[in-house]
């Protein structure tokens, strides 16, 4: 097998995709000692043309498959999609439309966060060869063996892809499906604007000056391991940034003071520019500091027997439907539910307030009951007794 390795070879083979219905789509990449993944490997099939394209190659220009992967007349397929979409918003190329077929697999009733070889294994009667699991994609040439392997993973989800999606269609969850679709496709999900980098975190303090000196720091390590292109993790670790913010130093003995940040962090060239980016946001705390959602009220003090009654509710329902529980709802979700009736969670919005949200709250109001039946927890209404006139 000859993967692409060249712009001229990539341009034929996306004319020979264009009006193609869908096109199924890998990646692989390295990512363990740098912040940007290194592209390494692109597998695309369609229903009737395939290959293997090396991003790596030095007479390769990606913008054929780039247009393709924006042109919204085909859909792109991909197995748990969000590393290999993170890759082409890097490029400037947002998958749109696309489908997961991991996703879809909870939907369709093949449990939490399928892997790919079991779901073709269940789908397709089809045992994949794991040999070149552990291949070092940026080493070249690679073999046979590792671009057939490679292949294999778009080849036959090519294959399963119109079966699966027949069967959410027959059971009406095809729309399930695209409404998650659209969270995966939205560009925000993927900002690595460091400014707002603070906001995967969690901050533990609501005063400006603590948040204000949270911001700067997250900010300065999203900046520098960019700049860097090194892990996070390996500028500064999360918990770090949490003692910063408290502590708030502005001199190097006070940074080297820290339990949380490296010895001799301060004496590094790293020293003088994060305790700059620290008194930066001293400056003006009211005016840096970001805004952040203010704590709801106390959850009542029954909401630990709660959560543990919408757990099991939960449970039945996702087993009746057929379908991943965690697709539904979290555990984040059902601790929301048992604070407030109208909190903002996805389980009490759209297909899933119907599938389970709806009967959470009637579980609260007492309105349903959870009854064991033999194995099995059914769900039933209660019947209240008529007031005394």
């Amino acid at each position: 097998m000859k993967p692409i390795t060249t712009t001229a070879e990539l341009a034929a083979f996306c004319n020979e995709l264009a009006g193609e219905p869908f096109v199924a789509v890998d990646t692989e990449f390295m990512r363990e000692t740098t912040y940007w993944p290194k592209l390494c490997l692109i597998q695309v099939a369609s229903p009737t043309h395939e290959a293997v394209i090396d991003p790596l190659a030095d007479d390769i220009d990606l913008e054929p498959l780039l247009a393709v992967m924006r042109d919204e007349r085909i859909l792109k397929v991909f197995h748990a999609a969000r590393q290999d979409v993170e890759i082409f918003n890097n490029l400037k190329a947002m998958p749109k439309p696309l489908f997961d077929t991991q996703v879809a697999g909870m939907a369709a009733g093949f449990g939490e966060q399928i892997a790919y070889d079991a779901l073709v294994r269940q789908m397709l009667r089809i045992e994949l060869d794991k040999s070149s699991r552990f291949t070092d994609w940026a080493r070249r040439p690679l073999t046979e063996a590792q671009l057939t392997y490679a292949l294999a993973d778009v080849t036959h989800l090519a294959a399963l892809f119109p079966i699966l999606r027949e069967r959410l269609e027959t059971s009406g969850r095809l729309a399930w499906v695209e409404e998650e679709m659209t969270a995966i496709s939205d560009p925000a999900a993927y900002d690595v604007d460091p400014e707002k980098a603070w906001r995967r975190l969690r901050p533990r303090k609501t005063q400006a000056k603590y948040l204000a000196v949270f911001k700067a720091v997250a900010a300065w390590r999203e900046r520098t391991a960019q700049n860097r292109d090194q892990p996070r993790g390996r500028i500064l670790k999360d918990e770090a940034i949490d003692e910063l913010a408290t502590q708030a130093p502005t001199s190097l003995e006070a940074l080297n003071n820290l339990r949380g940040v490296p010895k001799g962090f301060g004496g590094s060239k790293f020293g003088p520019d994060l305790l700059a980016a620290i008194k930066a946001a001293l400056a003006d705390p009211e005016g840096y500091a970001p805004i952040v959602d203010k704590p709801g009220p106390p959850p009542p003090q029954n909401a630990g027997a709660v959560v543990e009654l919408l757990k099991v509710l939960l449970k039945a329902r996702a087993e009746e439907a057929g379908v991943a529980s965690k697709l539904i709802a979290t555990v984040s979700d059902l601790e929301k539910i048992a604070a407030d009736d109208n909190a903002a969670t996805p389980a009490l919005a759209g297909w899933r307030r119907d599938a389970f949200g709806a009967d959470a709250l009637k579980i609260k109001r007492g309105e349903l009951a959870l009854v064991l039946d033999g194995a099995k927890v059914r769900v039933v209404e209660v019947r209240r007794a008529p007031k005394a006139s």
